[in-house]
């Protein structure tokens, strides 16, 4: 493929990835960025800096004149903001921005990166991309992104670009210190006391990366895909550690009860003080949910301790990048036309860059909307391979945020 790229979120963590293999691949590829050291960050990584803002449309435009094919990887991320309203104008109005800048430069295909969040399952069930969605949301971030794939989709389609959607489930690897990755070194180093134990699926960031290298050559346009590797407990994380390291801890496990009642203290304790808190409702309420998601890994032969073993190995050795079949991902999922496998972004302070916040630490969600026909229509044909979004560059970044695929 000859054709240039641009990808936005390129300084994050999986749109770090992302690029990292474009270029790997000698790809042509710019990527925007909004800042002098995002500026030098990129161009070390062997990209073409482009200044550019997902809040200026014009800009995008400009970025992207001459390319075939833009990843938008740039989003934001967080739980417990003061004002939600950032993740609107960062997730769903970003989107759209980026859309509409591709069709009026001529852009071919977009590859955007939603999230595993947005299929919405049902508590107890395993997500796919056919999934019903609940009818409700979890948490502001959650309702954000769902809205965002919504217009990613229809305005896509309005102007006339392809558009395939990635929907990675947590995404772990080296560089990957918060959300659930947190709950994996704070193991090791004996600092984990306290749990919620929930289910959750996990993506080596080197499957994720090559999934939505996959999405460009082989997705299909109104498509959605799920990248994900394996599903365990937290509490089987936590003992699988201890025989990865030899250090057993046994932290306790607070009843959803107690968990609940702490982040309704710790939120208005937050407000009393008038700092954002640590700990809220909707994100132990998207923790008690947990999340389990049909990425194609069944039927690989594959264990899962295996795929487990070496994505967070890497994040706690800080290994660089390990075998990507290892968690189930793209050699699995996404060979032949990424067909349905049949299985039965810089501040700190993100409690998870991919929208699964870290076991132990919601306000009430928003009032659930009619499921859209339009995302009936595009939720067929799943698969996958290898959540969140990490550090993005994104508009409307607010304090403590940070921004996410």
């Amino acid at each position: 493929m000859s054709e240039t790229i641009l990808i936005t979120g390129g300084g994050g963590f999986v749109g770090g990835a992302v690029l990292e293999r474009l270029v790997g691949r000698g790809r042509s590829v710019r990527a925007l960025t909004r800042s002098a050291a995002g500026w030098e960050a990129l161009a070390a990584a062997g990209a073409d800096p482009v200044r550019g803002d997902l809040a200026d449309p014009a800009s995008l435009e400009r970025a992207m004149a001459g390319c075939g094919v833009v990843y938008h990887v740039a989003g934001l991320n967080g739980f417990c903001l003061p004002d939600p309203s950032a993740l609107t104008a960062a997730n769903v109005e970003g989107t759209r921005a980026v859309v509409r800048a591709a069709g009026a430069a001529g852009v071919r295909r977009i590859v955007y990166t939603s999230s595993a969040a947005t299929i919405g399952e049902a508590r107890g069930t395993i997500g796919g991309e056919a999934s019903p969605h609940r009818g409700g949301f979890l948490s502001h971030y959650e309702r954000s992104k769902h809205e965002a794939e919504q217009v990613a989709f229809a305005t896509a389609a309005e102007v006339g670009v392809e558009l395939v959607s990635v929907n990675p489930s947590s995404v772990q690897g080296p560089g990957r210190t918060r959300g659930t990755a947190k709950i994996l070194i704070d193991a090791l180093n004996g600092r984990l006391k306290l749990i919620v134990d929930s289910r959750m699926s996990i993506v080596d960031v080197a499957d994720c990366a090559e999934g939505h290298l996959l999405a460009e050559e082989r997705g299909r346009p109104g498509e959605r895909y799920i990248l994900s590797g394996v599903t365990l407990t937290v509490t089987e994380a936590v003992e699988l550690l201890g025989r990865i390291s030899g250090r057993h801890e046994r932290p306790r496990r607070l009843p959803p009860a107690v968990a609940m009642g702490m982040a309704t203290g710790a939120e208005l304790l937050g407000r009393a003080r008038k700092r954002r808190p640590s700990v809220c409702r909707e994100m132990v309420r998207t923790i008690l949910h947990g999340h389990a998601y049909d990425g194609g890994g069944a039927g690989t032969g594959l264990p899962a301790d295996r795929g487990l073993a070496e994505a967070h190995g890497r994040v706690v050795r800080g290994r660089g990048p390990g075998h990507a079949a290892a968690s189930g991902g793209p050699r699995a999922g996404l060979t032949a036309p990424l067909g349905r496998q049949d299985a039965g972004p810089p501040p700190p302070a993100d409690p998870a860059p991919d929208g699964h916040p870290a076991p132990g630490s919601s306000p009430a969600p928003p009032a659930p909307p009619a499921r859209p026909a339009a995302h009936r229509a595009t939720a067929r044909h799943g698969t996958t391979a290898a959540s969140s979004p990490r550090s993005e560059d994104a508009p409307g970044r607010p304090p403590r945020g940070r921004a996410a695929a």
